[in-house]
Order: C-alpha cells, then sequence, then structure tokens
C-alpha cells in the first residue's frame, strides 16, 4: 500500500485540518485501501494465477455534507497513479465535444476511440457527483462504461443517489437498464450514512443570501456589488459555444450579476455553465424563483449550474421571493435540490471568499 495514503494518514490530515472524526468515515478509509490494494497493489505471480479483480469501481453513496467529495479527494491526491479528476457533467461535455468532432471527421465508432484515449493516459477517473438527468446521456453511458471496464480503467465516483435508483423514472429508462447492470457488477458499492452536514456545521449564517425582493434586500446586494467591482472596468462578455452567443451583460473583470432568468429560464446547459464559470471568480444571482413541477426543469439547470460553481468554488450573492428553507422542489428533484441547497450555505457563507 503506498505509504502516502493510509488509516493513520487520514486521522493525520483530520486532526491538522480539525475535522471532526467518525467512525463511518474510518471505516469508509478502511474500504478505499482494500479496494487500493487488489487493483493496484497485486504482485506479478497473484495477476498471473488468480481470478481476474472485477471490482474495477468504487462507488461511493451517501447524503449531502457527510464528506464524501472530502475522503476520495485526500484518496485520489495521495495515490501514486496516473490519474484524472472531474465533474461527472464535465466529463459528458468532454465526450460529447470529442463525439460531435468525430462525426465531422466521418469516422465511426466514437465511444471506442474515446476510451482508448483515457486509457492511454489514466489508469484512474475520479468522477465526482454522479448523476443522470437526461436521455442522451442516459442511452450513452451503458456502452461508454462497458468499454471503460474492458479496457481495464479504474473508477472512483460520488453520488447521492443509489446505483439501482439512477436516472428513476426517467423517459426510456428500461434502455438504461443495461447500464445498471454493467455498473452493478463491477463495482463496490459503499453508503456513508452521517446524520450530520458537515457544511453547515463549518457556516453557521447565510451572509449573501437575501430575500425576500425589496427595497432593502436590493440596497445591500447593490453594496456587495459595488465592492467586488470597484476599480474594476465593465465589459460585455460574450461566450461562444458550439456556434451559440451567450453574452455576460454585467460583467466587471470576473465578478459577473446575472437574472435568475437569464441563466436558467433558457435553454442553456452544462456546458453553458462550465464557460460562464470559467471567466467568473463571483457571481451574483437575483430573483430567484419558488420551484415546483411547473418550473422544474428551471431548478434543473439551477441544481446543474450550482454543481458546477461549487466544484470551481466560486462564491455567491443570492437573493429570492422566500428565505433558502422555502425554495420548495419538484417532487423528483427533493433529492438532488437538498445537495445545492446545502452548497448554497456554504457558498454563501461568510467563510468562503
Amino acid at each position: 500500500m503506498n505509504d502516502v495514503f493510509s488509516k493513520k494518514s487520514f486521522l493525520n490530515y483530520c486532526t491538522k485540518n480539525n475535522f471532526q472524526q467518525n467512525i463511518n468515515q474510518i471505516k469508509l478509509i478502511e474500504s478505499l485501501i482494500s479496494f487500493y490494494n487488489k487493483n493496484f497493489q497485486r504482485n506479478l505471480i497473484s495477476k498471473l494465477f488468480l481470478k481476474k479483480f472485477e471490482k474495477l469501481c468504487f462507488y461511493l453513496v451517501g447524503d449531502v455534507g457527510v464528506g464524501k467529495t472530502m475522503i476520495l479527494n485526500f484518496f485520489f491526491n495521495n495515490i501514486n497513479q496516473s490519474k484524472k479528476r472531474i465533474h461527472f457533467n464535465e466529463f459528458m461535455i468532454n465526450f460529447h465535444d470529442f463525439h460531435h468532432n468525430f462525426k465531422k471527421k466521418g469516422k465511426e465508432n466514437p465511444i471506442s476511440f474515446f476510451v482508448r484515449e483515457l486509457k492511454m493516459n489514466y489508469s484512474l477517473i475520479y468522477l465526482d457527483e454522479f448523476q443522470v438527468t437526461n436521455i442522451v446521456d442516459a442511452m450513452i453511458l451503458g456502452k461508454l462504461f462497458e468499454n471503460i471496464f474492458k479496457e481495464n480503467i479504474k473508477l472512483i465516483i460520488t453520488s447521492n443517489i443509489k446505483i439501482k435508483d439512477l436516472y428513476k423514472d426517467g423517459l426510456q429508462r428500461d434502455q438504461f437498464l443495461k447500464f445498471i447492470s454493467i455498473i452493478k457488477k463491477h463495482s463496490i458499492e459503499y453508503e456513508l450514512s452521517i446524520s450530520k452536514d458537515y457544511r453547515k456545521l463549518s457556516s453557521s449564517t447565510l451572509e449573501r443570501f437575501f430575500y425576500p425582493m425589496n427595497q432593502e434586500t436590493n440596497f445591500k446586494i447593490n453594496q456587495i456589488f459595488r465592492k467586488f467591482t470597484k476599480e474594476k472596468k465593465l465589459s460585455i462578455k460574450t461566450l461562444v459555444i458550439k456556434g451559440r452567443d451567450f453574452k455576460i451583460k454585467n460583467y466587471y473583470e470576473g465578478v459577473a450579476r446575472f437574472q435568475f432568468d437569464n441563466l436558467c429560464g433558457d435553454k442553456l446547459g452544462s456546458e453553458d455553465y462550465v464557460k460562464i464559470s470559467n471567466e467568473c471568480n463571483f457571481i451574483i444571482i437575483e430573483n430567484i424563483p419558488q420551484f415546483n413541477e411547473e418550473n422544474k426543469d428551471r431548478q434543473q439547470r439551477f441544481i446543474t449550474f450550482i454543481d458546477i460553481l461549487y466544484e470551481k468554488k466560486i462564491p455567491l450573492t443570492l437573493s429570492s421571493c422566500v428565505s433558502l428553507n422555502e425554495l420548495g422542489s419538484s417532487y423528483f428533484l427533493k433529492k438532488s435540490f437538498k445537495r445545492t441547497l446545502s452548497r448554497i450555505f456554504e457558498l454563501t457563507s461568510p467563510t468562503f471568499l
């Protein structure tokens, strides 16, 4: 076992960073050590004579704020392998870009070529925040992961959703069941169960989430905006995304101010949000509505955007018609939105700047 990653090193890491130590997290570390040993530390004799180890994926599922990403980040950062960490949204964007360019050249079998490129560069890929929300990805994932496992690429994955519940109630889900069968066969599915949300424990106040929308709220947001744009120049930032233009009209050298409808009311998606986040280091979003079945598409876009901003650690200021706990949700997005609320709590806290 790599000496840098061990139970002792994790305990020292927690002590150094004043993280609470939890017995369930320690058990998870032990399971990760076992996964690592079986996939990367087998000697030549075991590789020749023992049956190939089929559990190539460590699929970590758990509620929001229990430390999934923190622990897998620690694991990932402390092992010596050719490796890549990427948010699942960006991973799929990379695949769709590859597929688009591949087809333009008149070539076939883009999935196999995409996976071969991965194999040439990485033995381990870390996919953070795995979720399936659209039919396009759902139809691709079975073949994509089948090829990944054939190439013996190892995966570590975090998700708020158990494997059996992925893409639950999605369109044509019966065609997605092949993917579930493939990933179940090749995965150690580990559930990290902790009652606390550590994000809320470390951030006790919401300093930059304002409600209701009124003159006083607007004054406070303007104060913050002036503070962060002081001595910066206004410009219109134009982002070109696959031939489409998206204009950030209120843009001051990395500080951007949006109305919710401009971000989530149009048919924007992960690619747009990644491009926006790449140009910003502080974002204000105003007039967030309450969510329900009628605006579930807007809610899904908002969830996706917050996920990307959290991955890139971009602080926020938000305004809404109601408090954070009263935002509501579409029925089928409740679980995902719980993660979003936890992340908003951190991204708008005074400690997150």
